[in-house]
């Protein structure tokens, strides 16, 4: 978990500067309409007011909010340099100002920026009150897991006039993250037309933030057609040689349930997303919430306590109380989870035991016992939120195994852990309970390209490029089992432990894939598709935006 205090004045404030050929690249598409009044609502040090001074005509108005005074400044010092540029900039908080009813906002021609990327948790109260109210104003569901570009781009988006363009560096996770679902419907209802241009590098130094550049037409009714979204993939500047006209002119866009939903359906070509779909929709194929149900593992509230290795459970006398627990990729690289795993584990002194004080009164205790609860308040661990909540403080609540644990998290692919020992599971991972497939089979057949590729789809990620999948995400996820496919778990354990993912993924939808009556051709395409997701999701800096 990330706390604020340990974040960079940079990050507290989302400030992260466009690059001048950016900025123009966006400004440049905007002014092509002639926009007789724009928006720049965080206009930082005056970036983007630079880039549009060459291509807005004599006479055109523009209205730049910028929350801190130093760089309002900056941008108003800029300006003074570019003689033909009319600019009234605001030292304010734009979401304040937005929401301000005393204020006359007429609508806008155009809209161009770059919002603060700063958490939710990081925005002071009344920054998070602005948020809250601005998703009510426009009846979306809000969530205290959002961001503050989300609000920035749904006020901005309500303050341009029909038919009237808007242009942002956007995170890169606008594609994908669940906080950011209110927003992708907003936009789908009320854009004509969307174009993302994703680079394959990372933009912004100092950050594993990936960044896009969003470009959408809003609609001049809104029961006009909504055209959809496309989404240009990029590696380095060279996207800079296309102008934006022409991307709106010759991409492909995807529409339905594509822009209803997340947006990296919009990664796969139309034949990609018909393999996709039409194997999808075959017998055979079911969701996971259709043969399984999901459950968060054990919440401690202090893994450091209840989670130890061996040499800590011998030497308070702690065997009685100790029970075997996996979390983590390192407790378990396969998808078996057995007594020999287990024994590796405790070998290598990671923490393989949970402790669970089964009691409700500390005096039916041991004495050992005792003195190491009292270890536990001398850290002040009872006072912690999740422990000061239940009673006694030390014993865990909701305490039991499944047949199947998963990982949130995941480097190339998700995958299930057959649980041969009752191990228990933390909270980094989930406790999986089949109901309609026994579970050495659901184990066997999830490693497949179907549900990898399912797995991109339905997943999000964050810095550092690991694929995480919530409970309602896995629940949406495609799992194939047909019926005479012969199961090795062994086997396929020993395999993922030395073999490539891509490997992996070859030989089992040989005997799981083909099994349903696909084509080499239908496989590959289907695993070629995880495999460019995947390779996205794990994009590096680049060398040449240092």
């Amino acid at each position: 978990m990330n706390f604020k205090e340990n974040e960079s004045a940079q990050k507290l404030r989302g400030g992260y500067y466009t690059s001048l050929d950016l900025a123009n690249y966006l400004s440049k598409w905007v002014a092509e309409t002639h926009p007789k009044s724009i928006l720049e609502p965080s206009c930082g040090n005056g970036i983007f007011l630079e880039a549009l001074s060459p291509f807005v005509t004599k006479g055109t108005s523009i209205t730049a909010i910028e929350l801190e005074h130093q760089e309002a400044l900056q941008a108003s010092e800029k300006i003074r340099g570019l003689n033909k540029l009319s600019a009234n900039i605001l030292c304010a908080d734009f979401l304040e100002w937005y929401l301000d009813e005393d204020q006359n906002h007429d609508p806008f021609d155009a809209v161009v920026g770059n919002p603060p990327f700063i958490r939710y948790q990081y925005l002071t109260k009344q920054e998070q009150d602005f948020s809250e109210r601005i998703f009510k104003r426009h009846h979306l569901p809000f969530t205290k897991h959002t961001n503050a570009w989300v609000p920035f781009v749904i006020a901005s988006l309500s303050l341009l006039r029909p038919g009237g363009r808007m242009a942002m560096v956007l995170p890169a996770e606008i594609l994908h993250v669940l906080h950011a679902q209110a927003l992708r419907y907003f936009l789908g209802q009320h854009c004509k037309r969307i174009i993302i241009i994703d680079p394959e590098e990372i933009w912004f130094e100092g950050t594993l933030q990936g960044a896009i550049l969003f470009l959408a037409e809003k609609k001049r009714d809104v029961k006009e057609h909504t055209v959809g979204l496309g989404i240009i993939q990029t590696i380095g500047n060279a996207f800079l040689d296309t102008s934006p006209s022409d991307y709106f002119e010759k991409t492909n866009f995807v529409n339905g349930k594509t822009v209803e939903g997340k947006w990296t359906r919009a990664l796969l070509t139309r034949k990609e997303l018909e393999v996709f779909d039409g194997i999808a929709s075959t017998p055979s194929v079911h969701r996971f919430s259709d043969i399984a149900n999901v459950d968060v593992g054990l919440v401690t509230g202090a893994n450091k306590f209840f989670l130890v290795d061996d040499d800590t459970v011998k030497k308070h006398g702690l065997v009685e109380w100790s029970h075997p627990m996996f979390g983590r990729s390192e407790h378990c690289p396969g998808i078996l989870y057995d007594d020999k795993q287990h024994q590796e584990n405790a070998r290598l002194g990671l923490p393989s035991n949970f402790l669970w004080f089964d009691v409700d009164d500390a005096t039916e205790l041991p004495e050992n016992v005792l003195e190491y609860i009292r270890f536990g308040e001398r850290e002040n661990l009872h006072t912690r939120y999740k422990c000061r909540i239940r009673k006694p403080w030390f014993k865990v609540p909701s305490v039991y195994s499944t047949p199947i644990g998963m990982l949130k998290r995941a480097h190339d692919m998700p995958r299930l852990i057959y649980n041969d020992v009752e191990a228990y599971t933390t909270d980094t991972a989930y406790r999986i309970t089949p109901h309609k497939v026994h579970a050495k089979k659901f184990v066997y057949c999830f490693i497949n390209s179907l549900t990898a590729l399912s797995s991109e789809l339905e997943g999000r990620h964050y810095g550092g490029g690991v694929l995480e999948l919530v409970p309602s995400e896995i629940e949406c996820l495609y799992v194939p089992l047909p019926n005479r496919t012969q199961i090795s778990i062994k086997s396929l354990d020993n395999m993922i432990r030395n073999a490539q993912a891509k490997d992996v993924l070859i030989c089992q939808d040989n005997k799981i894939l083909r099994e349903l009556g696909l084509s080499s051709n239908e496989m590959a395409c289907i695993r070629d598709s995880w495999d460019k997701l995947r390779k996205r999701r794990q994009r590096s800096t680049s060398r040449s935006s240092q």
